[in-house]
């Protein structure tokens, strides 16, 4: 409605401006046609002409012409991704105000979603980078054995079944990566649904720690419950088999990058946040750096390379924790201190009793 009456309040006083001009014009002329004769309308129809022309040009120029710039140069500066002054534009009130107006809300709106794609194809860059990095050195090392074998080594026993052991290792390590990539792929996409019911999360990690129990008591890992859980009965809702893998890899991450503190250990406690249960693994270990923290839970992501190699981690361990987690609805967060150690923490939902 504003930009409709704008241009009737154009039109009307552009109309007026031509007729009093006119009016003005065979005024003066009509004095001198004694003097002139015919000679008088013929300069005069030139010379309305001619003003007449001038005023509709300024007009133009002036009223539409130099705001329809105006707006395309707005545009021009949206696509190349530079920033809008508003101040420039609130200082028009005209009929294309409303245009800018428009221009600037859409640059709002689509401001947030062209960062989001952009980050989204950075993502699909790096995450392309990593998986063909995280690959080609199995590969080689497999062409390496395989290349020995085939130039001689097949014949020699010491090194054959070596040299196959060593390629069946390697190969056992891409399945596993291969493996854990399907089940972040399924988790974001929601194809692997969580299945969640009723269960003793206390009786599950007790269950866990009896699995990992050997590997802790070999490199001298004193791995617990925290004691102080008078509770034996600590009901969650999730999905068992995940909450388990969870486990898994926060209990078995720990114990691979503890280092060698003085009286290692894992410990795992509970404890009740009204309508939650957290749950958190705690170590003593060399602990993570403040500028890797925001990073762990990225894919191939590893604070230590070359240590997690000869663990023969896949780098993606934390990064399907955090997917599991976020995929009941819940956080997972990471506190560190370099030297003292580490802890993971978890929420899962109270089951009522």
């Amino acid at each position: 409605m504003k930009l409709k009456s704008n241009a009737n309040k154009l039109s009307l006083l552009t109309t007026i401006t031509i007729v009093s001009v006119n009016i003005l014009i065979a005024f003066i002329f009509s004095l001198l046609y004694s003097q002139m004769g015919i000679l008088t309308y013929i300069l005069g129809i030139l010379t309305i002409s001619i003003f007449t022309y001038f005023i509709i040009y300024q007009t133009l120029e002036s009223f539409i012409y130099k705001k329809i710039k105006l707006v395309y140069k707005t545009i021009h500066r949206l696509k190349r991704g530079k920033t809008l002054n508003e101040d420039e534009f609130a200082s028009h009130d005209d009929l294309f105000e409303d245009v800018n107006k428009e221009v600037l809300e859409w640059a709002r709106i689509n401001k947030d979603e062209i960062q989001s794609l952009k980050a989204l194809e950075k993502y699909r860059k790096d995450y392309i980078g990593n998986v063909s990095h995280e690959l080609k050195t199995p590969i080689f090392n497999i062409q390496g054995y395989i290349l020995t074998l085939l130039e001689g080594g097949i014949y020699d026993k010491e090194i054959n079944i070596k040299y196959l052991e060593k390629s069946a290792k390697v190969v056992d390590r891409m399945i596993s990566m291969v493996k854990d990539l399907e089940t972040i792929s399924a988790l974001e996409s929601k194809i692997l649904e969580i299945q969640p019911y009723k269960f003793n999360i206390l009786d599950l990690t007790k269950e866990v720690t009896d699995f990992l129990e050997v590997k802790a008591k070999k490199r001298g890992i004193n791995l617990h419950l925290a004691k102080g859980i008078s509770d034996n009965n600590i009901l969650v809702i999730a999905d068992k088999e995940r909450i388990k893998q969870v486990l898994i890899n926060l209990i078995d991450n720990a114990m691979n990058y503890i280092g060698e503190p003085h009286n290692p250990y894992v410990k795992i406690s509970f404890y009740d946040m009204d309508e939650h249960f957290l749950v958190e693994i705690s170590d003593n270990g060399i602990g993570i750096s403040m500028e890797n923290i925001p990073h762990l839970f990225d894919r191939f992501y590893r604070v230590d390379t070359a240590r997690s190699r000869n663990q023969g981690g896949t780098g993606l361990g934390l990064s399907i924790v955090k997917h599991i987690i976020e995929a009941h609805n819940q956080t997972i967060n990471v506190r560190s201190s370099v030297g003292i150690g580490t802890t993971f923490s978890f929420t899962l939902k109270k089951a009522i009793k």
